[in-house]
């Protein structure tokens, strides 16, 4: 039996640390800028509330901080997990900036979270940034489900960081439930969750200014790259307003660079009534049916251009009750498109969209 909690004390330290990436300052500037380039007001005279953060060195907290006049922000907010909540305390060290505080307590590094609050001047140098941060130990761990913390959610305005990817769904659904603003990142496949895409699907949440990012940093600071995270918010920015350039369907035909497309046109499901456009810059203006895309799609959906109808995932708006009867193969969700050879293949997982209004 202890060699079993051995091995399950190591699993979770072994997935503790392969939810350990930090958002670089750069990537965070370029988004959070973007809103503020939308609106003006969109920080002002707002808490900010940066959750599942470590203070002391988090980018979250540095940029918000050294932005606080900037971006007009009435009160900063940080907290942070304690280092045995992660399940590697073997490895935690203190920082001299903690050890040299009159309040250091060597059991509660370990086993509380912190607080760090922005609101004033406190060093009197004439400006509020990263020096005037004031910290103290919580209560409890700073596990977001504790009271202590959704305390400090419902104090806050807005709710911003990069919270562990694995705990995306129900993080998201913690924000949700306080009717807050936020800006979060995470991995794109959050997309296809069944608690987050009907939330997409009802313009409730959408894709963030920029494409995510593309390296993090990693406890050991080495760097590491990720391909396919992407921002999540529900604050508006303008590149939503952006209306995607495209040609006509017979157009694509002739001229589209993409050699599935060209001189063949778009295929249609064998199992649901609409046309496969395998790649975003090949939406045709001019088709009034729906259409299967990418998920990738998302990253230039407009949902004054386009109305999103549902997926062929098995959780949403499953297939099966969108599709007209006769027209849906019973069995499975993933579409197929005819090889015209006799053979079929099963296509990757798709968001099925609709003009709002065709463009001549």
């Amino acid at each position: 039996m202890a060699e079993k909690t051995k091995n399950s004390n190591l699993s979770k330290a072994k997935t503790a640390k392969n939810d350990e990436f930090y958002t670089q300052y750069n990537d965070i500037q370029t988004e959070c800028d973007a809103y503020l380039e939308f609106d003006t007001d969109v920080f002002k005279d707002k808490t900010v509330r940066l959750p599942c953060d470590d203070p002391e060195w988090s980018n979250f907290t540095k940029f918000f901080a050294q932005n606080f006049a900037k971006y007009g922000i009435k009160k900063l907010i940080s907290t942070s997990y304690a280092p045995e909540s992660k399940n590697f305390i073997n490895e935690y060290q203190p920082t001299i900036f903690e050890t040299n505080d009159p309040q250091f307590d060597k059991n509660k590094t370990i086993k509380n979270g912190k607080i760090f609050t922005l609101t004033r001047d406190k060093s009197g140098d004439g400006k509020i940034d990263f020096d005037d941060l004031e910290w103290k130990y919580l209560e409890g761990s700073g596990d977001f489900n504790s009271n202590e913390i959704k305390s400090l959610r419902d104090e806050a305005d807005i709710i911003i960081t990069n919270p562990p990817f694995s705990l995306i769904r129900n993080f998201l659904s913690w924000i949700i439930e306080a009717n807050k603003q936020f800006i979060i990142i995470s991995n794109m496949n959050a997309i296809t969750y069944k608690e987050i895409f009907p939330l997409i699907k009802e313009n409730k949440i959408w894709l963030g200014f920029t494409s995510g990012a593309k390296q993090y940093l990693k406890p050991d600071g080495t760097i590491q790259k990720m391909g396919n995270t992407c921002w999540f918010s529900n604050i508006d920015h303008g590149r939503r307003h952006k209306l995607l350039e495209l040609m006509p369907l017979e157009e694509y035909i002739k001229f589209s660079k993409h050699k599935e497309i060209r001189g063949k046109g778009f295929l249609k499901y064998v199992n649901y009534d609409a046309i496969e456009v395998p790649f975003t810059n090949s939406i045709p203006s001019d088709y009034e049916g729906i259409m299967g895309v990418p998920i990738s799609f998302l990253d230039k959906y407009n949902p004054e251009q386009f109305e999103i109808i549902g997926s062929n995932l098995t959780h949403g708006t499953p297939i099966s009750k969108i599709a007209e009867k006769g027209t849906f193969v019973q069995g499975g969700a993933s579409f197929y498109i005819d090889n015209i050879d006799g053979t079929y293949k099963r296509i990757y997982t798709r968001i099925l969209i609709k003009h709002r209004k065709i463009a001549k």
